[in-house]
């Protein structure tokens, strides 16, 4: 059996439609049907079944789909391993948000460069579900994602994930809007002493009659919003997108909305970040590889440089 037209039967395992396939490995649900009835052929078992308008995998189909699961990440671990402890080289291909390049990654790779001349690594800033994408495609090697807490990615069994760090959130407003509201003492007075922060539905229900501010490629934002909002007992009216932290913080300063930011990020004129409590938000960011792929010495160094 070719391990190429495993991929086929697994992939469809995953995705559960011929186009899902194709549009994933870049090809014609022509070419996927083709190469799975090879796959047929050369076992002799009946792999699919019609379901509708589609097909399904038959019980034979799901077994192999299984096998074929262990039988590609076997292929991957042998590769990788046929020179076992010789130096890191070759190109490691990295996609991953912006945030996680810049302070988990950018420092790696000036340390590699000097260290190790014969390795290279190439960078593409991806949000979640993009580089999952890529990652599952090989198009990839390693995957810098993140989730929330309230918002836990779905990750393939065929991944690996290792945990890298986490940084609480909170609700970036106009700090004008915020003294007016109560959460900001009057300018020359202070907080009364032991007062007791307000819970996030009760922050989110003070700015319910705002515009709010949501994420233009990933959903995790727009998810953790309205769940806080339906706690407050209200629909957020989400009119903005935008993937760039810096863009959300003009859109606050110009009044246009309210939306979700760091609380560690550097203070800027005029917007005030709310801490969020009883839920909290904590982003939380990962490195994912494909299962199998870890003994590779180029990729090994870097996830051990990352999770230091």
């Amino acid at each position: 059996m070719e391990t190429r037209r495993l991929q086929y039967l697994y992939e469809l395992s995953r995705m559960g439609s011929m186009r899902g396939v194709a549009d994933l490995l870049g090809t014609t649900t022509s070419t996927v049907s083709q190469q799975i009835a090879f796959l047929a052929r050369e076992t002799g078992a009946r792999l699919l079944e019609p379901a509708g308008r589609g097909v399904r995998l038959t019980p034979a189909g799901r077994r192999l789909a299984d096998h074929a699961e262990a039988i590609l990440t076997a292929v991957d671990s042998a590769r990788l391993d046929l020179v076992p402890g010789a130096a890191p080289s070759g190109t490691l291909r990295v996609a991953g948000f912006a945030t996680a390049i810049r302070t988990t990654l950018m420092p790696v790779i000036a340390e590699l460069a000097d260290r190790h001349p014969s390795m290279d690594i190439v960078v593409f800033e991806h949000e979640p579900a993009e580089a999952m994408k890529l990652l599952g495609v090989d198009q990839i090697d390693l995957a810098l994602t993140y989730d929330y807490n309230l918002a836990p990615d779905q990750v393939d069994a065929g991944v690996d994930t290792l945990p890298l760090w986490s940084t609480p959130w909170g609700l970036g407003v106009p700090t004008a809007d915020a003294r007016r509201l109560g959460f900001l003492p009057a300018p020359g007075t202070h907080d009364a002493p032991g007062s007791a922060a307000p819970d996030a539905a009760t922050v989110f229900s003070a700015f319910r009659d705002h515009d709010w501010i949501g994420n233009s490629r990933n959903i995790a934002d727009e998810t953790v919003l309205r769940i806080i909002s339906s706690m407050a007992g209200f629909e957020p009216a989400l009119r903005h997108q935008s993937d760039s932290l810096d863009l959300v913080e003009d859109l606050i300063l110009a009044g246009l909305g309210v939306g979700l930011l760091p609380e560690n990020r550097p203070p800027r004129e005029g917007i005030t970040i709310l801490e969020l409590h009883d839920p909290d938000i904590r982003l939380r960011a990962f490195a994912r590889i494909r299962r199998g792929r870890s003994a590779w010495p180029a990729l090994a160094l870097v996830l051990d440089r990352i999770s230091a």
